[in-house]
């Protein structure tokens, strides 16, 4: 049905753009990946079973490695978008919005790492005068806190 859908708007609506030319330009760049990864989805380009779209990340995941140690930043650039555009449809897949997911581990880090230089200060210092070993247990600790 998506897909008759989709093919019925892009004839009713003769678009020379194609099903992704709906897609608006100004979308800021996570809102975009998903709206671009629901309409190909729409037309039956999409992953058979959800559970598949995970090869497709650790594929990535392998080429941002391979870039990494390559040193060219341009081309680790593009495979770290292409990281990103996976995981975004994976979270399509599985009913998530991207979006709401990272601002919600936005709010999380920022509530550890305000506990993380809370205790800090009550140890008279700063997290600038810390050892990581000790911001580690630091973060550890906010953690187990919210739990």
């Amino acid at each position: 049905v998506k897909e008759n859908w989709e093919a019925l708007k892009l004839r009713k609506k003769n678009r020379k753009s194609g099903t992704l030319g709906g897609v608006p330009r100004s979308l800021p760049a996570l809102v975009k990946a998903l709206r671009i990864g629901e309409k190909a989805a729409a037309t039956g380009f999409d992953w058979p079973r959800r559970e598949a779209v995970w090869e497709k990340v650790k594929e990535e995941l392998g080429e941002a490695e391979a870039e990494m140690r390559s040193g060219d930043r341009e081309r680790l650039e593009g495979e770290f978008g292409d990281l990103f555009f996976a995981l975004v449809n994976a979270a399509r897949l599985y009913g998530i919005d991207p979006e709401s997911a990272l601002e919600r581990t936005n709010r999380k880090f920022i509530r550890r790492f305000g506990r993380m230089e809370q205790q800090a200060e009550a140890e008279g210092r700063t997290l600038h005068e810390l050892p990581l070993e000790r911001m580690e247990e630091l973060w550890q600790e906010a953690k187990r806190e919210e739990k």
